[in-house]
């Protein structure tokens, strides 16, 4: 197996199937899933009416474009009640101002610009990933063409910084700041993550470090932020950036699970969908790197797939079969590990921060959250 160990506890993902939830945490009550449902509602609640009036700020047709990759309208221009995703960014912004002891409207803005910034990503993604389907819809290339997914993710990332700048203050610009540093790091994960499709091989040590780019960057902004914009000096700040970092990569581990063994009902996405994309994802490089027959088979399997013009049309039989031998050498299961032990490392730096006991049970509860879901 590869060298980093997953953390001490329960190791069940071996046994799970395709679309099946197997926690990597101890299930949250009832009362705690209460408790983050309210807590993601209340995020997305408050940045709702302030995403809307930026995106309102686009030009025809970006605007009709970005409210239909939000959700908020059809392909035909209708009005839809649209799947606008989990919303732990905003939830997270919104719960760090309270860490100030601010009240949670001061991270709204906040909220916001790390939301734009996030769906700017999922544009320019969905293009260059060539996915065809997100929450359950037609991606906006599909819909709109790739040149309208290309302006409206651009636009989305400048009113994200137009959003914090017109606040003119310093904390403002402070966030500003942090904003664009994670934003330049979410650019430079997606870049690895293209580039590494087209290797045969992959460390986990260069894959965690590209998600911990594409997903860890903007998850530790958000985590921040709404502190930021209420005072909070710069080692708290550091220190719920720290929480959001290994959020991030707890969160994305889960992804990869997900992109491989998802419940395509659930997650909106394709069956195998990572695996169709030739994806270096955590399951494939720690079944690659751990030896034995199935790792070896499986890398002699993937080398010529990478090879193969007749890729696009394999069977849901011979994704099925290679999902198998990544699981046979440990990919899944070590990955689950890895999942425990980032939000292990989240939840514990959250020990540097004085807070009130309220908020630092939210933000333990959305760390469970993050590793304990289908989609």
């Amino acid at each position: 197996m590869p060298h980093r160990q997953p953390a001490a506890g329960p190791r069940t993902f071996g046994t799970a199937t395709r679309g099946e939830t197997v926690p990597t945490v101890p299930p949250a009550s009832t009362e705690t899933a209460a408790d983050v449902t309210a807590l993601l509602e209340r995020g997305r609640t408050l940045a709702t009416p302030v995403l809307r009036a930026a995106v309102d700020r686009l030009a025809p047709p970006m605007d009709t474009v970005a409210a239909y990759h939000f959700g908020w309208i059809d392909a035909a221009g209708n009005p839809a009640a649209g799947d606008g995703g989990k919303a732990v960014r905003p939830a997270l912004a919104v719960l760090s101002a309270e860490v100030t002891g601010s009240a949670p409207e001061t991270g709204v803005p906040g909220a916001v610009a790390v939301e734009l910034v996030h769906n700017f990503s999922l544009l320019h993604d969905d293009l260059m990933d060539g996915d065809e389907q997100r929450r359950h819809r037609d991606t906006v290339w599909k819909v709109h063409g790739p040149a309208q997914a290309i302006l409206v993710g651009d636009a989305l990332f400048a009113l994200a910084n137009e959003v914090l700048l017109e606040l003119g203050s310093v904390e403002a610009g402070r966030a500003t700041r942090r904003l664009t540093t994670a934003t330049r790091a979410l650019i430079d994960g997606q870049a690895q993550d293209i580039s590494y499709e087209h290797r045969d091989r992959v460390s986990v040590e260069e894959c965690l470090e590209m998600e911990g780019n594409k997903t860890g960057a903007l998850l530790a902004c958000a985590s921040s932020i709404g502190a930021v914009l209420g005072g909070a000096d710069d080692a708290t700040a550091d220190a719920l950036e720290r929480y959001g970092y290994h959020l991030g990569l707890a969160f994305q581990a889960v992804d990869d699970l997900l992109g491989i063994w998802g419940d395509p009902e659930a997650t909106g996405k394709q069956t195998w969908s990572d695996l169709r994309q030739r994806k270096k994802s955590l399951p494939v490089v720690a079944a690659l790197a751990a030896g034995g027959p199935a790792s070896e088979r499986l890398g002699e399997i993937l080398a010529a797939d990478a090879k193969s013009s007749d890729f696009e049309n394999f069977s849901e039989e011979e994704f099925a079969a290679r999902a198998a031998l990544i699981e046979e050498a440990g990919g899944r299961e070590w990955t689950a590990g890895e999942a425990r032990r980032q939000h292990t490392i989240a939840v514990g730096a959250l020990d540097a921060v004085t807070m009130p006991d309220r908020v630092r049970a939210a933000f333990t509860a959305l760390a469970d959250f993050v590793v304990v879901r289908k989609r």
